[in-house]
């Protein structure tokens, strides 16, 4: 980023209120053009639910370019230029919508993090690092920016519609009241950014609500976002309800799922699959980090020795990263249940990590 502005820290609902805005922008009626729009998605299925829009942004545009890793999407709106990104190179990070004319500019540039901060899903959580306005010069820069990355990879008529667009945006000067116009923009959306209602972390989610918190009924993509997942199973003494009665299994259950959630920060997850086991979601994190968890698990179950000092449960675990999604759900349930069958205390399934370019983050 060298506009000239700071950074600022996006979460991706914001990122996305910010990209509409500027989609429409791109589709109001005016007699300013040529229209240039460039838009990087980073995977397809961040495209496809804007695939209508860019339909209609690529029949009155002069050039829309639009990129994301793993190749050119199907059902490319006519008019509408696509660039293969490589997974490892920086752009495949970004998450970028620019729209210039001759008289109008605005420009959303965001790199994404990898992390989380807490929100109603995991995909409205995620973190970028980026910048945004309603300024013609900087959407002219971050033009000549991405035109200056993806040129090589663009047909004769895109650099040339390019060419002829910047040439023209060059020959008018910016409009003196732009600044103004953006600070109520500005204005507008720190009204809009609204508190969301956020499930706290200590409460257990269900097989549907961790489809609907992970994205999996909504618009998510493999490949951005790496997850550390847990697997967990705690078995107790054969007999234990018997020795307790009801309420003190009741209460000794409570005192287990206390134990299980004590380890989670507020951006993690638990997932309850049966009653003696559980899954933990922990975005951004690493193995190393993970295994971490797991041992903070096992003191904090073994520590339930101090309230039933006749109950010492049997923990068993399974750790892996993945960026897949759906997530692995069954595949860590069956390492967990090798590990319960071979005595292991804690199975690492292979890691299935992004690829992120040196020096990011």
């Amino acid at each position: 980023m060298h506009s000239g502005r700071s950074p600022e820290r996006l979460t991706k609902r914001s990122l996305v209120a910010v990209s509409h805005a500027i989609e429409r922008a791109a589709l109001a009626e005016a007699e300013d053009g040529p229209l240039v729009v460039f838009a990087l998605f980073q995977r397809l299925p961040y495209f496809a639910r804007e695939r209508a829009v860019y339909r209609r942004i690529a029949a009155r545009a002069a050039v829309t370019v639009v990129g994301m890793v793993g190749g050119p999407p199907p059902d490319l709106p006519a008019g509408a230029y696509p660039v293969v990104l490589k997974e490892t190179e920086d752009l495949a990070r970004e998450w970028s919508v620019v729209a210039l004319t001759p008289r109008f500019g605005a420009s959303l540039v965001a790199y994404d993090r990898a992390e989380v901060a807490p929100a109603e899903t995991l995909e409205a959580g995620r973190l970028f690092d980026g910048r945004w306005g309603f300024r013609r010069d900087e959407a002219l820069h971050d033009v000549l920016r991405l035109c200056g990355r993806l040129a090589e990879r663009l047909p004769g008529p895109a650099r040339a519609g390019l060419e002829q667009a910047v040439a023209r945006v060059r020959d008018i000067p910016a409009a003196p009241g732009e600044p103004r116009a953006e600070a109520a923009l500005r204005l507008l959306a720190r009204r809009g950014e609204r508190a969301h209602p956020v499930e706290p972390a200590d409460a257990l989610l269900d097989e549907p609500g961790l489809r609907r918190w992970t994205g999996v009924d909504g618009v998510t993509a493999s490949g951005t976002l790496p997850v550390a997942l847990v697997g967990l199973r705690v078995d107790e003494p054969a007999g234990a309800p018997e020795r307790f009665g009801r309420r003190g299994a009741a209460r000794e259950g409570q005192a287990l799922l206390t134990a299980v959630t004590s380890v989670l920060t507020p951006v993690d997850r638990a997932v309850r699959l049966a009653d003696n086991e559980f899954q933990l979601i922990l975005p951004g994190r690493d193995e190393a980090a993970a295994l971490a968890v797991v041992g903070r698990l096992r003191e904090a179950v073994g520590g339930l020795a101090h309230s039933y000092p006749f109950v010492a449960y049997a923990v068993h675990a399974a750790v892996t990263v993945t960026a897949r999604r759906p997530l692995p759900v069954a595949e860590l349930r069956h390492a967990v249940e090798w590990a319960v069958r071979e005595g292991v205390p804690v199975a690492s399934l292979p890691s299935e990590r992004v690829a992120v370019p040196a020096g990011a983050g």
